[in-house]
């Protein structure tokens, strides 16, 4: 009966997340879109991702970020794929971004078994849902359709959230891009795997404040913290974003909000900020709210994430190599 329950659910949430892809349709991307000329793109850059990720799971983090970077600039369109001086992958933001080893060899694959068809955007759209998976979280109907740009320019990346943002300044930034404060909340939550740098976080942990370190943080984790990034230490040494399950796809990382354990400081405002607190709670399932369940509302807000600005039908163009314009 429990096992009849189980694949019930995961029937439900499959089926809304199908109808959820389907009404976005009119944006110009569609389910299905290669079904008749490269039926099998989402099975191999599915075994792309896994071979990459049996060896290095960094990439699935990396190639989650990759996408929501690509998306925040010139819209989802693979130009962050891009190489050369000046471009979006050479602006600060984007500098410590990893996976595009993945990105090229799911090209090469496609290009050998259906070639100039399938974009270089779409491949980064089904590689950061299938990362998604690989480290544990649920799936989701991925519309495609998307075609390449042709613009990457490093000044554009100056409008990426960034880790001292407050949380009006990051609710500008998503609505700008047609996206809600849950869908805000929503994304950032996929900080659940991964790492950061403590040059990124270690100002709270000394100075912060007149009397010492940033207050939201728990008091004990500030020493845990200080020890793995001493002050004047290596900047560059790696923490993870959700303490205690940085491998995994949970909502564990709302959990370390509330317990005044967000490593990045715009990530611990959604704590502290009322209207986006309520949003971390009923991920939480805190008593007396309507739950939300984060697997389900995550693929909800990439689907609508993966059709800001996109290019279809005669614009831009399909790479035949994703690191340079045709």
């Amino acid at each position: 009966m429990e096992g009849n329950c189980f694949n019930q659910g995961v029937f439900l949430v499959t089926l809304l997340l199908l109808i959820v892809a389907t009404l976005v349709e009119g944006q110009g991307t569609r389910v299905g879109f290669y079904s008749s000329s490269c039926p099998q793109v989402e099975s191999i850059v599915k075994s792309v991702v896994q071979s990459h990720f049996k060896s290095d799971p960094t990439v699935a983090p990396g190639l989650l970020r990759m996408h929501f970077h690509d998306c925040f600039v010139q819209g989802c369109d693979g130009s962050i794929l891009i190489d050369g001086s000046n471009t979006e992958k050479t602006a600060p933001p984007n500098q410590l971004l990893r996976g595009y080893e993945v990105i090229d060899d799911a090209k090469i694959q496609l290009e050998a078994a259906c070639p100039g068809v399938v974009s270089c955007a779409d491949i980064l759209a089904l590689a950061a849902r299938d990362s998604v998976v690989e480290t544990g979280g649920a799936t989701w109907v991925v519309p495609t359709g998307r075609r390449d740009g042709t613009v990457s320019q490093a000044s554009d990346a100056g409008n990426l959230p960034g880790f001292r943002d407050t949380v009006d300044v990051q609710k500008q930034k998503f609505s700008a891009k047609g996206l809600n404060t849950q869908d805000l909340v929503t994304l950032v939550g996929g900080h659940t795997i991964g790492t950061t740098a403590c040059q990124f976080f270690s100002y709270r942990l000394y100075n912060f404040t007149s009397t010492g370190p940033d207050p939201s943080i728990e008091p004990s984790f500030v020493s845990q913290l200080q020890a793995l990034c001493p002050q004047n230490g290596d900047g560059s040494r790696r923490i993870g974003l959700d303490t205690g399950s940085a491998n995994r796809f949970d909502n564990s990382f709302f959990a370390n909000l509330r317990d005044g354990k967000g490593i990045l400081e715009s990530d611990q405002k959604l704590w502290t900020d009322d209207s986006t607190k309520t949003f971390v709670q009923r991920f939480l399932g805190i008593r007396g709210l309507l739950g939300l369940t984060f697997s389900v509302e995550f693929g909800k807000s990439m689907v609508k994430m993966s059709n800001i600005e996109v290019k279809t039908g005669t614009a831009g163009e399909i790479r035949k190599v994703c690191s340079k314009v045709n």
